[in-house]
């Protein structure tokens, strides 16, 4: 069973994650923590979703729709506060943070609408949703983030790459 096998594999590195960034935390400049508390967060919700998909998946053999968009939910708006805790010594406001969590959650849900409501009128759905992904993607790989960024230099600019290229690829 490869989709059960992925679950499962997917749960175990998310969980790995988890308590590599919990108990490395105080290894972290004071600073960094609360971001690699967030971090430690957004792997160990996402690990306990996977594990749960994949009983799901077992159980039904069929895709576990709604249980994703519950993991999307809350991991995602979490990825958009790490971007505000990573650029706030670069000066990002708080408003950033909030633009970025709204543009997030008005993607999921529409997908979420266009995925499994209203199948009728999912490219709607998926054309909302989109526009929300993109403009996402251009705040923080063109926009005021990357500028802030630019800003700080260093490890926040490799930091901000990092997670633009798990935006982009992953999402």
């Amino acid at each position: 069973d490869y989709v059960g096998f992925t679950f499962f594999v997917g749960a175990m590195a998310m969980m790995a994650a988890a308590a590599f960034f919990f108990l490395s935390m105080n290894s972290f400049d004071r600073k960094w923590r609360t971001s690699i508390l967030v971090s430690g967060l957004i792997t160990f919700i996402a690990a306990v979703h996977y594990w749960y998909m994949r009983d799901y998946w077992q159980a039904n053999a069929e895709s576990p729709t709604f249980f994703r968009y519950v993991d999307w939910v809350l991991t995602v708006p979490l990825m958009c506060v790490e971007f505000f805790l990573i650029l706030k010594v670069a000066g990002a406001k708080k408003s950033l943070m909030w633009r970025l969590i709204f543009l997030s959650v008005v993607m999921l849900v529409t997908g979420y609408i266009g995925e499994a409501v209203d199948r009728d009128n999912a490219w709607l759905w998926g054309l909302i949703s989109g526009a929300a992904y993109f403009v996402i993607v251009y705040d923080i790989w063109l926009g005021s983030a990357k500028k802030l960024a630019v800003k700080a230099g260093g490890a926040v600019l490799s930091a901000h790459k990092t997670l633009c290229w798990f935006v982009l690829v992953g999402w």
